[in-house]
């Protein structure tokens, strides 16, 4: 096991496992990645090595697939997950300053993750629920009509849940 992995306390073992079920011809690539992402939640780099040195799929293929569709991440989500709707109710009802809001209250520059790996924002295209525009999801929950003070209140209470666990 590389330094790395063993540092990031990431089973490698998981990789060979996914390897056998998915095969070690490029086209396995994307069966390979989503199995991945399913069991550690993201694409961590050790696995991906571990990916290009067991398989017949070389390292460009692996990040090429990795970085080009949207549904792969290369670093690990947040605690919680902060979608924020930017489809055109949303805009046209004043979703990037509330964007601009929610990106101070977790100190981002705009979509990621924070430092503390507490929260992670993501601008969607649209979630469904233009009835509701301008909305925030967060985790599994809705939060419609959404406003700056309304997204203040939101995480404070979030902040106060989260301490009281």
């Amino acid at each position: 096991m590389s330094q790395l992995a063993a540092a990031s306390n990431i089973d490698l073992s998981v990789v060979g496992d996914m390897i056998e079920k998915c095969g070690t011809e490029p086209d396995a690539v994307i069966p390979i990645l989503l199995g991945l992402q399913d069991v550690f939640g993201y694409l961590p780099i050790e696995a991906l090595r571990e990916v290009t040195e067991k398989t017949d799929i070389t390292p460009a293929q692996v990040y090429g697939v990795a970085t080009f569709y949207a549904q792969f991440r290369l670093e690990p989500l947040g605690e919680h997950m902060v979608r924020v709707c930017h489809g055109t109710s949303c805009h046209v009802r004043g979703i990037v300053g509330i964007t601009d809001t929610i990106c101070d209250l977790l100190g981002l520059e705009g979509e990621g993750t924070t430092e503390d790996r507490k929260y992670t924002l993501e601008k969607v295209a649209c979630l469904g629920c233009c009835s509701l525009s301008p909305v925030v999801m967060i985790d599994d929950k809705v939060y419609g009509g959404m406003t700056r003070k309304k997204a203040k209140r939101i995480f404070k209470q979030l902040e106060r849940e989260d301490t009281e666990q």
